[in-house]
């Protein structure tokens, strides 16, 4: 009958999470994490057995890489070659290995992320470190098991004299686990480990006396000695890693920044290449060149900067934004008793001196039962000798080797390893000198059979054993540190010179919210009224400015905004410009108010604020300092008590002008001393300006007792006044008229405003037409009277009223 088949109905889900659960079981324990013990993947475990077992060590000559590569692939490693020559590779590479595991003459691949020469065409084999990995494994120090297919042995894991896993480190990937461990000095490491081994109870502190932090073998400086502890403790944490570098002068009162060691894994060619793209970008001003000056003598990369420029600066510049510092963040995952785990620094120790005590132990039975073999084999020599003639009588008289064996067994009770020794015995070794010789081996054996079973029976006489081994190694290998270790890690303030162009440039911020800078060369080429702004707007702000300048804004509504001058949007003259509402966005019926330029954002300066329905206050320029989210957000800079209020005036307190001077709607003027009115925050509305009762107030200005103003009423009446004209009283009063007022039509001041020299008055009409006025030409007018027309009313309306500054 036909074998049942047994068919099984499983769910996909079952089916695909069982297989991948072998699958993730196989790449983290075969393939992607090293063992804590040895500190090696599989694959690299299986290139030093084999280079060993094919005899191409540190004292041979070099041989082929592909025959090495063949030999791991055909033996024990059933995967592609370019994997296994590119973890040989690696291993050769000593800007990724502290102690470089293999020697390779040829193209091993560079800094810059050139890839090496093909197999075909290096030559590699093991280093002289490389045999302290391998060292005693033929005397079944380590297990070893079935190749894949069953026809060769390899070791589970590398005897690893030395701590591997923390002198080499160690990167990977599997399914669900990474691994970053960092390379770290060999000198320090097998100190921290005797130390282990005298003091089992050692703190991670204890332990840190010896380990200071990792040593990459591309050196620089690693910052953060709380992230590393906390990864020393728990397997995770965070340390900066930056260039070492150096400022020198150079002729031309110039400066140069010398680069010498660069963070561990940077690709040096990518890094050049990203310095010189922010110099040709001009995202950083004043570098003139990058070079690669390095060679066989070493790293070196210069970056030659422009006459007096900031080399601190652009330092702090390029560290913050390219790889001449990057963080390094510790993942220390390692497979311990056969689980991927994070790891600390005193359980890889554990864990490696564990290791190393089970060597020791196996090598040294190893050791005791070949001695105690050659001791039984010399003690039968040394009775065959003895008994000489009889001996040789009865291998005479025997009819063959075996029968001599079996003759000298059971006539002289020797074992049958003695008997096969001693017919083995060679004519020239029965002499009285080969006698002693074997007397001094017997004594020597005993004595090296009694340490052997001492050591075995006696733990402390064990890790007296393994810490004279590391300090051997130690003296041998050992190297001085090349990564410098800092406690705190460096704040980077980047001063805006560094990224920006010092230079001056025409700035212009208009009425309904368009703002630009343009070259002194595009304004100069350009005729002034050929600002781009459409008929009805008209510049509030228009003045020559740096670009390392700080621009303030400020609109009807209380809203402040703030742009570095660098970043205001660069246009010709002739065009419109950026609108604020591309960024920060403006209400339909907001405006801009005034708008003001400091070269120092933290100089001492006050605001006087004043609204519509009365409200007036000082607010001081460091309570105005930008936040994060001043590109995309307008700040607060009073707050309005109700909805139909809106800021009238703003003005920069100077001092020459001590006297606040406002002037209402229906023709009342008050004048009061500065000092009454107090400095508050930006979220507070002020105190009482001026007794408005049913009035609202048409402007405030900052005086002095000899100034004259300038009154413009909804009429088209202009009248030029003193300040003097109005007595000095307190604020919050209801004042004196300045304009007459009359029965019909009565005039209504729509602007007031402090004359100036060479100042004009630009009066935009309804019918798009514009009247200009001067107040130079016209005389003074007493407190009582309304001025003089300018504009015809019963034609014309007054839109707006703006001053401009005629240059001499």
């Amino acid at each position: 009958m036909p074998t049942e088949r047994k068919i099984q109905e499983l769910s996909l889900e079952a089916v695909m999470g069982e297989r991948f659960g072998r699958y993730s079981k196989y790449i983290i324990q075969e393939r992607a994490l090293p063992d804590i013990r040895d500190g090696l993947k599989p694959v690299q475990r299986r290139i030093l057995f084999a280079m060993n077992e094919d005899g191409n060590t540190y004292d041979k000559a070099f041989r082929k890489s592909a025959k090495s590569v063949g030999n791991v692939m055909g033996n024990f490693h059933p995967h592609g070659d370019t994997s296994i020559y590119e973890a040989m590779v690696r291993l050769s590479q000593s800007w990724k290995l502290r102690e470089p595991l293999i020697e390779m003459h040829g193209n091993n691949g560079s800094m810059d992320g050139d890839s090496p020469a093909a197999m075909r065409y290096t030559e590699a084999r093991l280093s002289q470190i490389a045999s302290e990995m391998l060292q005693d494994i033929d005397k079944k120090t380590v297990d070893m098991v079935l190749n894949f297919d069953d026809t060769e042995y390899e070791p589970t894991v590398l005897p690893a004299r030395f701590p591997n896993l923390l002198v080499n480190g160690a990167t990977g990937i599997s399914a669900g686990y990474a691994t970053e461990i960092p390379p770290h000095n060999l000198s320090e490491t097998i100190e921290a480990a005797i130390y282990l081994i005298n003091h089992p109870n050692a703190s991670l502190d204890d332990l840190m006396q010896f380990i200071k932090g990792p040593d990459f073998p591309t050196g620089g400086i690693l910052q953060g000695i709380d992230g590393i502890k906390k990864a020393y403790e728990t397997g995770r944490g965070r340390a900066v890693l930056r260039s070492k570098t150096k400022i020198e002068d150079i002729r031309g009162n110039k400066q140069q920044i010398i680069v010498t060691e660069i963070p561990y894994e940077v690709n040096k060619s990518a890094l050049v290449k990203r310095i010189d793209g922010l110099r040709i970008l001009k995202k950083v001003e004043g570098i003139s060149e990058v070079r690669d000056e390095s060679d066989r003598e070493g790293l070196r990369v210069v970056i030659e900067l422009k006459k007096n420029a900031n080399a601190q600066g652009i330092l702090n510049y390029l560290f913050k934004n390219t790889d001449l510092q990057v963080s390094y963040n510790f993942n220390m995952v390692a497979i311990n008793n056969k689980r991927p785990e994070h790891v600390g620094l005193k359980t890889i120790l554990e864990a490696y001196l564990e290791h190393q005590r089970e060597v020791t132990t196996r090598r040294t039975k190893f050791d005791l039962e070949k001695a105690k073999a050659r001791e039984h084999i010399v003690k039968g020599l040394i009775k065959a000798l003895s008994i000489l003639d009889d001996v040789i009588k009865t291998i005479r008289a025997s009819k063959n080797k075996s029968d001599a064996k079996k003759n000298l067994v059971s006539e002289f009770s020797f074992t049958e390893a003695q008997a096969e020794a001693i017919v083995s015995l060679q004519l020239y070794r029965l002499t009285n000198t080969d006698v002693t010789a074997l007397q001094k081996e017997a004594e020597e054996l005993q004595k090296a059979i009694a340490n052997f079973e001492n050591i075995l029976a006696n733990p402390k006489e064990l890790d007296k054993v393994i810490r004279k081994e590391l300090n051997a190694i130690n003296k041998k290998y050992g190297s001085e540190r090349l990564t410098v270790i800092q406690d705190e890690i460096s704040s980077l303030k980047i001063e805006t010179e560094v990224m920006v162009a010092q230079e001056d440039v025409m700035l212009l911020v208009s009425h309904d919210g368009y703002v630009k800078r343009s070259s002194l060369r595009s304004f100069n080429a350009s005729d002034n009224d050929e600002n781009g702004l459409k008929d009805e707007d008209y510049p509030i702000l228009q003045s020559v400015v740096n670009t390392l300048s700080h621009l303030f804004i400020f609109t009807n509504k209380g809203n402040l905004i703030y742009r570095p001058i660098h970043e205001v949007i660069e246009s010709r003259w002739k065009d419109t410009g950026e609108h604020l509402s591309q960024t920060v966005g403006l209400g339909n019926d907001e405006y801009i108010l005034n708008a003001f330029v400091f070269e120092n954002i933290d100089q001492d300066a006050k605001f006087l604020i004043a609204t519509k329905e009365g409200y007036i206050k000082q607010v001081k320029l460091a309570d105005l300092k930008p936040g994060r989210t001043y590109k995309t957000r307008a700040s607060r800079y009073i707050k309005l008590k109700t909805d139909v209020d809106e800021v009238i005036s703003v003005s920069q307190v100077e001092s020459d002008k001590s006297q606040v001077f406002c002037a209402s709607y229906t023709g009342y003027g008050l004048k009061y001393s500065l000092d009454e009115v107090p400095t508050n925050g930006v979220l507070a509305a002020g105190v009482k300006c001026m007794d408005l009762r049913d009035d609202t107030l048409a402007n405030v200005i900052l005086v002095s007792e000899s100034d004259e103003v300038s009154i413009i009423t909804q009429r088209g009446s202009y009248k030029k006044m003193k300040v003097a004209d109005v007595p000095l009283t307190t604020r919050a009063r209801r004042g004196v008229q300045i304009l007459r007022e009359l029965k019909t039509k009565p005039h209504r001041i729509i602007f007031a405003e402090l004359v100036q020299t060479n100042q004009e008055l630009v009066l935009l009409l309804s019918d798009g037409k514009q009247e200009t006025v001067k107040p130079e030409d016209h005389q003074l007018n007493d407190r009582y009277s309304n001025g003089s027309f300018v504009v015809d009313a019963e034609t014309d309306t007054i839109e707006n009223i703006y001053t401009k500054i005629i240059e001499d």
